[in-house]
């Protein structure tokens, strides 16, 4: 297993981690996806090392961005 960090921005509330974490746990691999909210960190834990493109794509798709 791998983990990766990333920074979100943009995240002020639950629901915001939530659609971060169900738009990154859907990426092919991911076992799990850790949200702090207050800091913007996003914890990924994946079977192998993600292209960051494709998790800044999720990130994205929820409604936020990588910083």
């Amino acid at each position: 297993m791998t983990e990766s960090s990333y920074t979100v921005t943009g995240m002020t509330c639950g629901h915001c981690a939530g659609a971060v974490r169900e738009e990154v746990g859907a990426l092919a691999g991911v076992a799990k996806v850790d949200v702090d909210v207050q800091s913007g960190s996003v914890v990924v834990t994946s079977e192998a090392p993600l292209a960051v493109d494709d998790v800044r794509a999720a990130v994205e798709e929820a409604g936020y961005a990588l910083a």
